[in-house]
């Protein structure tokens, strides 16, 4: 037994607990259970019209700007169209992400798009969402082969191509998507507008810690 089991042991015997060989009764009840604290009235009982509104509203209101498209097969053309009214250049780094695969990039051909990770020159990146939570205008972001967490935090631009099926009301409905996936990924990243500081002087700068930009293209699904 090592010097660590000693001390897990003792501290198991002075609260009265067992072995240790599995977490407390009391604790995977209270784990399935699944309990909700006071949810905001803002992100209750909200239809899909409701969820985008509310979404677009609160997110809105940390600097982020929004396309919305009625399909997949409109993306490119609206991000071109984005990067060129911020006179950026019509190139991007996208994540490897199955959505993103379905985007017919070729039918843009001004517009450069290459899948995997971000490199120092890259500008712009494109990656999806788990989630967009309603309440608070948040984008959730998971980690794996699929979402490079570095594409939230290299490229100066973050554009977001999100599906509005993809929209919950409150966090807690957000990390039951994450628990129903089975496993949980390495990484969760909250992303609530771009990256801002306010640090020195309590100037807020934009961009401080990751993206300067952040822009979400919201696909209803209004199109076929």
């Amino acid at each position: 037994m090592s010097s660590r089991d000693d001390v897990l042991a003792a501290i198991r015997q002075s609260l009265s607990r067992g072995t240790g060989d599995g977490p407390p009764e009391e604790v995977t009840d209270r784990l399935a259970a699944k309990n909700r604290n006071l949810i905001p009235a803002r992100a209750t009982g909200l239809d899909r019209a409701g969820l985008i509104e509310t979404f677009e509203r609160y997110a809105s209101n940390v600097d982020v700007t929004f396309d919305r498209v009625g399909n997949l097969a409109a993306v490119p053309e609206t991000i071109a169209a984005y990067l060129s009214a911020q006179n950026l250049p019509a190139k991007a780094v996208r994540a490897p992400d199955p959505l993103l695969d379905e985007v017919p990039w070729d039918t843009f051909p001004t517009l450069d798009v290459r899948a995997g990770v971000p490199l120092n020159e890259d500008q712009v990146g494109v990656t999806s969402a788990a989630a967009g939570i309603a309440e608070t205008g948040t984008c959730m972001m998971l980690s794996g082969p699929e979402h490079p967490s570095t594409l939230n935090f290299l490229p100066e631009t973050q554009i977001v191509v999100l599906p509005a099926d993809r929209l919950v009301a409150a966090p807690e409905d957000a990390w039951d998507l994450v628990r129903d996936a089975g496993s949980l990924p390495r990484t969760v990243n909250m992303v609530t507008g771009p990256s801002r500081s306010g640090d020195i002087e309590q100037t807020i700068l934009l961009g401080a810690h990751g993206p300067r930009r952040l822009h979400i293209v919201l696909v209803d699904g209004s199109e076929a």
